[in-house]
Protein backbone atom coordinates (compact mmCIF):
# COMPACT_ATOMS: atom_id res chain seq x y z
CA UNK A 1 0.00 0.00 0.00
CA UNK A 2 1.81 3.78 -1.03
CA UNK A 3 2.28 5.88 1.65
CA UNK A 4 0.67 9.29 1.72
CA UNK A 5 3.14 12.36 1.82
CA UNK A 6 1.27 15.07 4.57
CA UNK A 7 -0.08 17.74 2.81
CA UNK A 8 2.33 21.33 2.71
CA UNK A 9 2.07 23.73 5.27
CA UNK A 10 1.12 26.22 3.59
CA UNK A 11 -1.46 24.47 2.24
CA UNK A 12 -4.51 26.31 2.74
CA UNK A 13 -2.62 29.64 2.50
CA UNK A 14 -3.82 31.07 -0.52
CA UNK A 15 -7.94 30.99 0.99
CA UNK A 16 -8.10 34.23 3.92
CA UNK A 17 -10.64 31.98 5.80
CA UNK A 18 -9.07 28.28 6.87
CA UNK A 19 -9.96 25.45 9.08
CA UNK A 20 -7.97 22.58 10.91
CA UNK A 21 -8.48 20.22 14.08
CA UNK A 22 -5.98 20.93 17.34
CA UNK A 23 -2.71 21.21 17.32
CA UNK A 24 -1.62 19.77 14.73
CA UNK A 25 -4.06 21.95 12.83
CA UNK A 26 -3.18 25.14 13.75
CA UNK A 27 0.70 24.39 12.98
CA UNK A 28 -1.00 23.22 9.83
CA UNK A 29 -2.95 26.85 8.90
CA UNK A 30 -0.08 28.77 10.02
CA UNK A 31 0.44 31.35 10.24
CA UNK A 32 -2.77 33.34 10.13
CA UNK A 33 -3.16 37.12 11.83
CA UNK A 34 -6.59 35.74 13.51
CA UNK A 35 -6.78 32.13 14.74
CA UNK A 36 -10.56 31.68 16.26
CA UNK A 37 -10.12 28.80 19.11
CA UNK A 38 -13.51 27.17 18.67
CA UNK A 39 -14.68 24.90 21.95
CA UNK A 40 -18.27 23.98 22.20
CA UNK A 41 -18.36 21.61 25.10
CA UNK A 42 -15.70 22.86 26.52
CA UNK A 43 -12.69 20.93 26.57
CA UNK A 44 -10.95 23.34 29.15
CA UNK A 45 -7.25 22.80 28.77
CA UNK A 46 -6.93 22.16 25.07
CA UNK A 47 -8.44 25.01 24.23
CA UNK A 48 -6.18 27.05 26.65
CA UNK A 49 -3.18 25.22 25.18
CA UNK A 50 -4.45 25.77 21.72
CA UNK A 51 -5.01 29.78 22.38
CA UNK A 52 -1.71 30.44 24.24
CA UNK A 53 0.42 28.69 21.16
CA UNK A 54 -1.89 30.89 18.80
CA UNK A 55 -1.14 34.01 20.98
CA UNK A 56 2.51 33.12 20.80
CA UNK A 57 2.77 33.19 17.26
CA UNK A 58 1.51 36.52 17.13
CA UNK A 59 -2.12 35.60 16.35
CA UNK A 60 -5.12 37.70 17.55
CA UNK A 61 -7.19 34.94 19.77
CA UNK A 62 -10.49 34.76 19.62
CA UNK A 63 -12.52 32.15 21.27
CA UNK A 64 -15.80 31.02 20.36
CA UNK A 65 -18.69 28.20 19.95
CA UNK A 66 -22.15 28.57 18.62
CA UNK A 67 -23.38 30.23 21.34
CA UNK A 68 -20.84 33.13 20.15
CA UNK A 69 -20.22 32.76 16.67
CA UNK A 70 -21.45 35.93 15.62
CA UNK A 71 -19.73 38.30 17.65
CA UNK A 72 -16.34 36.23 17.04
CA UNK A 73 -17.01 36.87 12.94
CA UNK A 74 -17.53 40.32 14.57
CA UNK A 75 -14.35 41.06 16.25
CA UNK A 76 -12.83 39.48 13.75
CA UNK A 77 -14.33 41.81 11.07
CA UNK A 78 -13.32 44.85 13.97
CA UNK A 79 -9.83 43.39 13.72
CA UNK A 80 -9.37 43.66 9.82
CA UNK A 81 -10.66 46.67 9.79
CA UNK A 82 -8.14 47.72 12.08
CA UNK A 83 -5.64 46.47 10.56
CA UNK A 84 -7.04 48.28 7.12
CA UNK A 85 -5.93 44.90 4.73
CA UNK A 86 -7.39 41.74 4.46
CA UNK A 87 -7.16 39.55 7.25
CA UNK A 88 -6.16 36.12 7.50
CA UNK A 89 -7.99 33.91 9.82
CA UNK A 90 -7.43 30.58 10.92
CA UNK A 91 -10.51 28.93 12.56
CA UNK A 92 -9.31 26.06 14.72
CA UNK A 93 -11.47 23.22 16.07
CA UNK A 94 -10.30 21.85 19.45
CA UNK A 95 -11.89 18.54 19.29
CA UNK A 96 -11.41 16.15 22.29
CA UNK A 97 -7.98 14.43 23.64
CA UNK A 98 -8.46 10.87 24.38
CA UNK A 99 -7.56 10.14 27.65
CA UNK A 100 -5.93 7.31 27.50
CA UNK A 101 -3.60 7.51 24.45
CA UNK A 102 -3.49 11.39 24.40
CA UNK A 103 -4.68 11.13 20.47
CA UNK A 104 -6.94 14.17 19.64
CA UNK A 105 -11.02 12.81 18.82
CA UNK A 106 -13.09 14.15 16.55
CA UNK A 107 -15.73 16.42 18.25
CA UNK A 108 -18.84 16.99 15.99
CA UNK A 109 -19.94 19.36 18.26
CA UNK A 110 -16.45 21.92 17.39
CA UNK A 111 -17.56 20.98 13.74
CA UNK A 112 -20.25 22.93 14.01
CA UNK A 113 -18.97 25.54 15.81
CA UNK A 114 -16.24 26.01 13.63
CA UNK A 115 -18.86 25.71 11.05
CA UNK A 116 -21.31 28.46 12.71
CA UNK A 117 -18.02 30.69 12.55
CA UNK A 118 -17.21 30.51 9.17
CA UNK A 119 -20.98 31.21 7.95
CA UNK A 120 -21.01 34.06 10.25
CA UNK A 121 -17.95 35.32 8.46
CA UNK A 122 -19.52 34.76 4.95
CA UNK A 123 -22.58 36.78 5.95
CA UNK A 124 -20.00 39.49 6.75
CA UNK A 125 -18.73 39.31 3.70
CA UNK A 126 -15.34 37.21 4.27
CA UNK A 127 -15.76 34.44 2.52
CA UNK A 128 -12.60 33.68 0.64
CA UNK A 129 -12.48 30.26 1.82
CA UNK A 130 -10.26 27.13 1.62
CA UNK A 131 -12.50 23.76 0.99
CA UNK A 132 -12.04 22.54 4.38
CA UNK A 133 -13.87 25.53 5.44
CA UNK A 134 -16.57 25.77 2.98
CA UNK A 135 -17.65 21.92 4.14
CA UNK A 136 -17.43 22.55 8.10
CA UNK A 137 -19.73 25.89 6.96
CA UNK A 138 -22.06 23.61 4.87
CA UNK A 139 -22.48 20.89 7.74
CA UNK A 140 -23.18 23.75 9.96
CA UNK A 141 -25.82 24.82 7.51
CA UNK A 142 -27.13 21.93 6.66
CA UNK A 143 -27.91 20.33 10.38
CA UNK A 144 -28.70 23.69 11.77
CA UNK A 145 -32.23 22.45 12.43
CA UNK A 146 -30.51 19.20 14.22
CA UNK A 147 -27.88 20.53 16.54
CA UNK A 148 -29.88 20.19 19.69
CA UNK A 149 -30.60 16.34 19.26
CA UNK A 150 -27.03 15.88 17.41
CA UNK A 151 -24.85 17.61 20.21
CA UNK A 152 -26.88 15.25 22.76
CA UNK A 153 -26.51 12.18 20.68
CA UNK A 154 -22.30 12.97 20.23
CA UNK A 155 -19.63 11.27 22.38
CA UNK A 156 -18.91 14.42 24.13
CA UNK A 157 -22.57 15.05 24.50
CA UNK A 158 -23.54 11.29 26.06
CA UNK A 159 -20.76 11.95 28.70
CA UNK A 160 -21.98 15.08 29.70
CA UNK A 161 -25.86 14.07 30.16
CA UNK A 162 -24.58 10.87 32.25
CA UNK A 163 -23.13 13.47 34.52
CA UNK A 164 -26.31 15.52 34.90
CA UNK A 165 -25.67 18.06 32.14
CA UNK A 166 -28.25 17.95 30.09
CA UNK A 167 -29.54 21.59 30.30
CA UNK A 168 -25.52 22.98 29.76
CA UNK A 169 -25.81 20.71 26.56
CA UNK A 170 -28.87 22.03 25.31
CA UNK A 171 -27.64 25.86 25.93
CA UNK A 172 -24.30 24.74 24.01
CA UNK A 173 -26.66 24.32 21.06
CA UNK A 174 -27.98 27.80 20.73
CA UNK A 175 -26.59 29.66 18.39
CA UNK A 176 -25.37 33.18 19.24
CA UNK A 177 -27.42 33.17 22.57
CA UNK A 178 -24.57 34.92 23.83
CA UNK A 179 -25.04 38.22 21.48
Amino acid sequence: MPTVEPAPREEQSRYQVRFDWGLAGLDRVAPAEITIVVDVLASGTDAELLASRAADRGAVVIRADLRTASAAADAAVAEQHRRAARTSIAVIAVGQTDASSGALRFAVEDLFGAGAVIDALAARGIDHSSPEAAAACEAFRGLRPALRHLLTASVTGQCWLEEGRRDAVLAAAEVDAAR
